[in-house]
């Protein structure tokens, strides 16, 4: 009795005849095709009049949305505008163009996942310590210089609620396109506070009621344990170097993450968003939700 099964289209029989025509049409045409890999397309020049380049579908969106970003021109591909919910480029208050990938490839570069959205806007201007707000928890930098590791930065804070991200004016990492699609949005949903001086910085938080908290890997006490107080400015280091001395000296306690495995450190992106989540379980419990 014949297997009517092994005669069905998709069948384990069907796709091996399927190879060997596959095969005896290569032989006919001399071989198999010779795979080329597509060669990389480097990023062309950056935008001119301190203008930056934002891309990604996450990230414009968020830049759309946001009133205080003043954008000055979209390369966007059809699909793209479908998933941005963009019916009429020519109602949209600034130039728009619709493109291929490749054409947005030739600015970006070709590494970039810009998934067919490109705008050039004017950076958001950061704000000064005394606009910080009535906020409970903000997260303040020593000299992060990785545009990703910052970006990631930004979008935990922005999901566990923090206030304020503050950086020093120096040795942090501009607003970029990088930067930006790491954030995935965020960086249009938190304020930037940016400081000429860490240690007098972190003087006006205690002023404020801050509990400035060092995240250090040989902190004296465990994270959970530090927490004390209704308000609290997380402080994370660069990779590698961590805090620096004078940051260590400044903050009212270091504190490390208490992790059982065989390694004893995280990425300083994963630290931040493993130590605010701590610090809102902990001021949840002593304020309330906010």
């Amino acid at each position: 009795m014949s297997d009517e099964k092994s005669n069905k289209p998709g069948t384990r029989k069907d796709t091996h005849y399927a190879k060997l025509r596959r095969a005896h049409r290569d032989q006919k045409a001399g071989g198999a095709p010779v795979f080329r890999p597509r060669q990389p397309v480097p990023p062309g020049e950056a935008p001119g009049d301190g203008l930056v380049r934002l891309y990604g579908l996450h990230t414009v969106r968020a830049a759309l949305d946001n009133p205080r970003r003043k954008i000055k021109k979209m390369l966007v591909t059809r699909n793209a505008a479908e998933r941005l919910w963009i019916g009429d480029l020519a109602a949209l208050p600034f130039k728009a163009e619709l493109v291929e990938p490749k054409d947005i490839d030739r600015i970006t570069g070709s590494d970039a996942v810009h998934q067919g959205v490109l705008i050039e806007a004017e950076p958001l201007k950061p704000k000064r310590l005394d606009a910080l707000g009535d906020t409970r928890l903000v997260l303040v930098l020593d000299q992060v210089t990785d545009p990703h590791n910052v970006g990631a930065i930004l979008r935990s804070a922005v999901a566990f609620g923090a206030g304020a991200l503050i950086t020093t004016a120096r040795h942090s990492p501009q607003e970029s396109g990088v930067l930006a699609k790491s954030a995935s949005g965020a960086l249009e949903h938190i304020d930037q506070i940016e400081v000429k001086n860490l240690a007098d910085a972190l003087g006006q938080l205690h002023d404020a009621g801050f509990q400035t908290i060092g995240l250090d890997s040989e902190g004296p006490a465990e994270l959970e344990k530090t927490f004390d107080g209704e308000k609290i400015a997380l402080v994370l280091g660069a990779e590698g170097k961590g805090l620096r001395q004078k940051t260590r000296e400044t903050v009212a306690a270091l504190a490390r993450l208490d992790m059982p495995g065989a390694i004893h450190s995280l990425n300083v992106s994963n630290a931040a968003a493993v130590s605010l989540y701590a610090a809102r379980r902990f001021l949840e419990k002593v304020n309330g939700e906010w």
